[in-house]
């Protein structure tokens, strides 16, 4: 129980540090620094075999694969770091591309994109605190709270690249 309660103050602390640091990278712009434009379709599709590899996930631990299922949740981790160091390179060599769409789309856009934000801050505890209780091996308590961890992280995963495909003709 003891290593839950030091795996409990390093979730939080992340679960708090990381959006806090994106925030105020994201304010930073690095002058001289080319424009790295070609990031956007690579971290989108990092989210769809985020998307992907999530539902395997599922399907291995419903198989009784447990190896196979920690493997692809380390995985689908990895991937959500690496989206998001590219997420940050790209808005500290880019300036905010707007939304060109109008109408209907642009109310879909800016739903999609609002949840998606307010979602992708949301899960950071739950994907922590899911990684530790199933690597600590509480799997009931892993077990109730990854049936909320999974559908809200495919949803962050799913969104991140309708997003992408919805703002792509304005880049």
């Amino acid at each position: 129980m003891n290593t839950f309660k030091n795996n409990n103050k390093l979730i939080w602390t992340l679960s708090i540090l990381i959006p806090v640091v994106v925030a105020i990278l994201f304010r930073i712009r690095i002058p001289g620094v080319e424009r790295l434009g070609f990031l956007p379709p690579v971290y989108a599709g990092i989210n769809a075999l985020t998307a992907l590899i999530l539902v395997i996930a599922v399907i291995q631990i419903k198989k009784g694969n447990r190896k196979a299922h920690e493997n692809l949740i380390k995985t689908a981790i990895g991937l959500s770091v690496l989206f998001l160091v590219m997420y940050i390179a790209y808005h500290m060599t880019s300036d905010p591309t707007p939304y060109g769409g109008e109408g209907v789309l642009k109310g879909v856009y800016y739903f999609i994109l609002i949840s998606h934000i307010i979602l992708s801050i949301t899960v950071i505890p739950l994907v922590l605190i899911s990684f530790f209780r199933g690597i600590n091996q509480d799997f009931i308590k892993h077990k109730k709270i990854a049936r909320i961890t999974f559908p809200l992280w495919l949803y962050v995963a799913i969104s991140g690249v309708l997003v992408y495909l919805m703002i792509s003709p304005y880049y």
